[in-house]
């Protein structure tokens, strides 16, 4: 997915692994968006799950998913939707390959991707707050801060690993 500041939803789950342990790749990947899907709908936009890691709605391509499985059992996944896309600038920027474009049905990245913003006329914020309360109604979950131990954690992390030119410039 292309990413500019104010222009897209990200979100992260962090879960165990048993919480898909059983499902094919493709079938968590879907049962750890289901609940986007709902949250969706709650905006007035309705979105399926299109394997292997896309959301979508009739209208064209929302967002897309990742997963890193960890040596522990611990399962990131993650989400970019498009809030509000310069659809020309996302062309230019990516490679997008024929195969994958062909493999869709389309001629144009620009034509498959249609952002939330011209689905719904919300405000990005507005949407978020959307889906954090249908994400805390279905799990019945709570705000919460960061404890100062979580917090200087974090800090410790970006001093001495994520903040270090050999994490930033690295090549896997």
């Amino acid at each position: 997915m292309f990413m500019e500041p104010g222009s897209c939803i990200t979100y992260s789950l962090v879960v165990p692994g048993s919480l898909v342990e059983g499902l094919s790749y493709e079938a968590s990947y879907a049962f750890l968006d289901q609940w986007v899907l709902g949250a969706l709908a709650s905006v007035g936009v309705v979105a399926h799950f299109v394997p292997l890691n896309d959301i979508a709605s009739t209208v064209g391509k929302i967002g897309g998913a990742a997963q890193r499985r960890f040596v522990d059992g611990t399962v990131l996944h993650h989400v970019t939707m498009a809030y509000d896309i310069d659809a020309v600038k996302m062309n230019q920027v990516l490679r997008i390959g024929r195969e994958k474009l062909s493999d869709k049905g389309v001629r144009s990245a620009v034509k498959r991707v249609d952002p939330m913003r011209s689905q719904t006329g919300l405000s990005r914020e507005a949407v978020m707050e959307a889906f954090l309360a249908h994400f805390m109604g279905t799990y019945h979950c709570r705000r919460s801060d960061y404890t100062a131990e979580e917090l200087a954690s974090a800090d410790d992390l970006v001093r001495h690993k994520f903040g270090t030119p050999e994490w930033t410039y690295r090549i896997p």
